[in-house]
């Protein structure tokens, strides 16, 4: 008998490829396969933070503290006697400005530190690993959704309260400090928020924080009663974010001709803000997650 002989397979003649080649019923995806950028991230980062509650609760008890607060002390102001025809009305802004910079605090710091309280932020780098991209996505649309609302609310609240009080007619310069400037001082302020979650990784401790640095130098200075600390009660009084928001809607010191006025405290929050958000990135890319 003769030993049986093994069939071949089929030849095919042509270079050959290395690695395993697609059969007939391989699957193609119909999406086009390219390397994600920027525009992805930001993508990503819109569909979350409109799609959580916690950005529905703050922005909307941000809108109802700037509006309601910002009418009601136009109102008040209406009705007082003598009239303020001497002051710059588009000031009672601040009233509005800083109970509703708490909920900015808290929605800046929620958009990042929230993802490390849950393990989604192990999905998010995942899906984008560049660290860098991640945190500039968040802080693009962060600020540009706050700065947004808040000049849209500042000009409707600065126009409603010109009407209501008799005053000088406010300048140019006032209406775009108490609409523009607001919404950056605002933002920016969100934008440190963030940079402090993004460093603390715990919602809780980084909202503390902010507030401490919101609040805490006003109430440390009412409590120095010495004269050798009358020069950091000074400092404290003249530098703190409350301070600077008054300085925001004036030309001049509003504090004896002492510390800043108009733009410069927003370019101060900027310095601030831009020295957080660098120490943020740097630890990004070099802790775990």
């Amino acid at each position: 008998m003769s030993s049986p002989t093994p069939m071949s397979g089929p030849t095919t003649s042509g270079p050959t490829t290395s690695g395993p080649t697609p059969g007939p019923y391989a699957y193609v995806s119909p999406i086009p396969v390219r390397r994600a950028h920027l525009g992805d991230a930001l993508a990503s980062e819109w569909t979350k933070i409109r799609s959580v509650r916690s950005t529905m609760w703050t922005l909307g008890v941000m809108v109802l503290l700037l509006l309601g607060i910002g009418l009601a002390v136009g109102a008040i102001a209406a009705a007082s006697t003598p009239e303020m025809s001497e002051e710059p009305v588009l000031g009672l802004g601040f009233f509005g400005m800083l109970p509703a910079s708490i909920c900015v605090i808290t929605l800046g710091v929620l958009t990042i530190s929230s993802e490390y309280g849950t393990g989604m932020i192990r999905t998010t780098l995942t899906a984008c690993p560049s660290r860098g991209r991640v945190l500039a996505a968040k802080a693009i649309v962060f600020f540009v959704l706050v700065f947004s609302l808040v000049t849209l609310l500042a000009a409707v609240v600065g126009a409603a309260q010109v009407a209501m009080v008799e005053a000088v007619e406010p300048s140019g310069g006032e209406w775009l400090r108490s609409t523009v400037g607001a919404g950056l001082f605002l933002s920016l302020l969100g934008l440190l928020a963030m940079g402090v979650g993004a460093i603390v990784r715990h919602s809780a401790g980084a909202i503390t924080v902010m507030i401490g640095v919101l609040l805490l130098p006003l109430v440390a200075a009412m409590f120095m009663f010495s004269e050798a600390l009358r020069s950091v009660q000074e400092a404290l009084l003249t530098y703190a974010l409350p301070s600077q928001m008054i300085a925001l809607y004036s030309e001049t010191a509003p504090f004896d001709g002492r510390g800043p006025a108009g733009w410069e405290p927003v370019l101060i929050l900027f310095g601030l803000t831009a020295a957080v958000l660098g120490g943020a990135f740097a630890l990004l890319g070099s802790r775990d997650v």
